[in-house]
Parts: structure tokens; sequence; C-alpha cells
């Protein structure tokens, strides 16, 4: 049996990269994407003034225009940083012009987050579980009060018009705590790419146990992860590969070793399986490098292609 018919399969758009691609690469990713039969493109917020790094629903927006079929997400929306009107103005308006394909992944951010931003620290989770709830909230559309500890006023939102009735939001995370706010108030959980397998692995069984205790079936959640991944024959050459993405972006030279899945394709399918059989329903791969080769050789090594 192919990984493909256990697991949902997405890839990471070009968005974030250790030095500026080419211009045109990220429609042909998405199309590419598309036609080998992944499920989901994805981006990420990376608005820390990050070299190279795209703002996501600009991104979105264009792989939905020269797409049909898949789905597009971003995982995820460091949502403290964002206004929940904004947030729904943006989500609502991808949704439209996809004829119903978004997918919001929020996450709570760190406290670098919270500086770049001038987020004030106190209260932070019970700020972000109100964003969660004003933004469904204002995609369900109507008339929506915005009045809390941390907004006011009334927003008139504009009631969805695409297929979808209410584009699905999971959110992202890796504490217990994230994966219990996932379970209830979220539709879907994504583990974060920064965190290791063995993380994800621990965390699953706490997120069923959560899902049952409010009442929602586990078999019924997308459970994800993304997964930095780089496929060579050179075991050698596709660590440096993920070195030279992950050791920037996350100002540490040991990520890669960490939390990317780095080898042949024997070694990558290995390391995906282990991830299905951990509870993963759904896998977002994120190549760390030659972005559109990826692709091809990505959808082979789980069957899509």
């Amino acid at each position: 049996m192919a990984l493909a018919d256990r697991v949902s399969f997405g890839l990471s758009l070009p968005h974030r990269m250790a030095e500026a691609e080419p211009a045109g690469i990220v429609g042909r990713v998405a199309r590419r994407a598309e036609a080998l039969g992944f499920d989901d493109v994805w981006v990420s917020d990376g608005g820390l003034g990050l070299s190279g790094t795209l703002e996501p629903f600009a991104v979105l927006n264009h792989a939905a225009a020269l797409t049909t079929r898949v789905r597009l997400g971003v995982a995820v929306l460091v949502l403290p940083t964002h206004h929940p009107v904004r947030v729904a103005h943006a989500v609502t308006s991808l949704d439209r012009l996809s004829g119903g394909r978004a997918v919001l992944g929020v996450g709570l951010g760190g406290r670098r987050h919270d500086d770049v931003y001038q987020v004030p620290p106190e209260r932070r989770v019970t700020r972000f579980s109100e964003q969660i709830r004003l933004v469904r909230a204002l995609l369900a559309g109507g008339r929506v009060s915005l009045d809390s500890d941390f907004y006011s006023g009334v927003v008139d939102a504009a009631a969805p018009t695409a297929p979808q009735a209410v584009p699905p939001l999971w959110i992202g995370g890796t504490h217990p705590d994230a994966v219990r706010r996932a379970a209830r108030l979220a539709d879907g959980w994504i583990g974060a790419g920064s965190s290791s397998s063995a993380t994800f692995t621990a965390l699953v069984p706490r997120l069923r146990d959560a899902l049952e205790e409010c009442g929602k079936d586990p078999a019924a959640f997308p459970i994800s992860k993304r997964v930095y991944v780089s496929v060579s024959d050179d075991r050698r050459s596709a660590r440096a590969e993920a070195d030279s993405l992950l050791g920037p972006t996350y100002g540490d030279p040991q990520m890669a070793e960490r939390v990317a899945v780095c080898g042949t394709s024997d070694d990558v399918a290995e390391h995906l399986e282990s991830l299905a059989d951990a509870g993963a329903t759904h896998l977002l791969l994120h190549p760390t490098a030659r972005l559109e080769e990826h692709a091809d050789t990505l959808a082979r090594i789980v069957g899509l292609a």
C-alpha cells in the first residue's frame, strides 16, 4: 500500500528561502503540486523581516489564480500579531477567489513575535483564544460584536459566498496546552516543523484524549505535521541543504539535525511511514532546497506519482 493511501499530503510553496528564487517559481510549484496529486499547498507566516520571506496571503492568492483543485493553507499565522478583522477579511477573500479552498492555521507564536509587533505580553493565551473566537464569528458572517477585554466595536461581516461555508481552522503548536486548545477550539492540529518527530509522536495520544473529552471524533480530526525534508543519494549533501535553510531561519545551526528528514528516498519514506504509524493523517512536506525537483521526488516517494 502506498503511503498516500493512508495519509493526505500537502506541499510547501516557495515563500521562505535562504536565497531569492527566480520569478515564477511559486506558480510553477503550485501547478506542479496540483498535477501530481498533492491535496494542498501551504505557506507560513514569517513576518519578522527574514530575507526572502513573502507575505502569506499574497502567495496563496497568487497560487489560487493558477490552480483549480488544490487547497490553500497558511500554517501557521501568528495570530497575536494580527487583528481578527484583518485576518477574517484576508481568509474570506482567499476563500472566495479560490472557490472555497482556504484553510487557516493559527498559532500563538513566541516572545520574539510579541517584541517585534509590540504585542502586550500579559494574558497572551486568553487574548489568543479570544482572537480565535472572533475570527470564527467573522468568517461565519453577520453582525459580530468585538466587545471583550481586548477589542471593542461591532462589525458587519459579509456572509461567505464560496462553496465552503466557513474555512476550517487549525491550531499549531507543540506544547501540551496547545494540543488541548486545538481539541477544544479548532478543526485540526498541526505540529510545528521546528519540533521533532519524537515530540509529535508523544503529543498525538494527548490530542486524542483531549478530543474525546470534548466529544469530538479523533478519526475525523486532521492530525498533521510540517516536515522539513531534503532528498539526495548523498546523505551529507541532503543535510547540508537543510542546514542552509533552517540554520538562518531559526538562528540555530543544529536545527536541521534535530527536526529535518534528510537522506535517500528510502530514508525519507521510512521516516514518513513512522509519522503515519504515530497517528498523522496529513503531512505537510517542506523541501529545504530544489523545490521544483523535490515536488516530483516526494510525490514518487509517497506514491502520488
